[in-house]
């Protein structure tokens, strides 16, 4: 399977870290995207360098946001991947996306998923909601995109920082049905550790 990932400005960068390792366990094959903006709350909340994050990932393909003649920017080659994911989604990628203005080489590769009927799910973090976020949201939704807000369920009973972010993780990969074990479903038997259910 082989996806787009995208990391913007957001905060909640944790979730497209942890999502990064998810993949890369999982074997899958990703081509990431990370803005200036994105780069800047990396450093901010998980001391993430970009020499950081290539070595943890060297088998992923990493594309500039201005390079927006990357193989990635034509639906001719995007037919062939799974999924775009932005995570998480900032305010102005998603004014950006529902608008088609193309500022960057993420927002080029949500436009062309949205037109070649790509799934496109967008990791919203931002609290609360202004009419304009709310009208843009609905936009894309009507335009086929996947609206995730990043709100954790406490069914499964977390008691960590990371049991919250892998469940908001898991959802994002429900989303784009990806089978996991990253946290305890509704009514499941088992405890979550690390390596999955028990």
């Amino acid at each position: 399977m082989k996806l787009v990932v995208c990391i913007t400005g957001a905060s909640g960068a944790i979730y497209g870290l942890r999502t990064l390792e998810v993949l890369n366990d999982m074997g899958f094959e990703v081509d990431l995207i990370v803005s200036s903006s994105g780069w800047i709350v990396l450093k901010e909340e998980m001391d993430i360098s970009p020499n950081i994050l290539k070595s943890r990932f060297p088998g992923f393909t990493f594309h500039s946001e201005k390079d927006m003649a990357s193989p990635i920017a034509s639906g001719s080659r995007l037919i062939h991947y799974d999924g775009v994911l932005v995570c998480p989604c900032s305010t102005s990628t998603l004014a950006h996306i529902a608008n088609g203005i193309n500022s960057n080489l993420i927002h080029r590769v949500c436009e062309v998923a949205l037109k070649e009927r790509i799934p496109l799910l967008l990791l919203f973090r931002e609290m609360p909601l202004s009419e304009i976020h709310l009208e843009n949201m609905l936009k894309l939704k009507r335009a086929g995109a996947i609206i995730m807000p990043a709100s954790p369920g406490f069914y499964h009973r977390p008691s960590t920082v990371g049991e919250i972010v892998d469940f908001v993780v898991g959802k994002v990969l429900d989303a784009i049905r990806v089978n996991h074990s990253l946290f305890r479903r509704w009514k499941e038997e088992g405890i979550i550790h690390s390596g999955g259910i028990e």
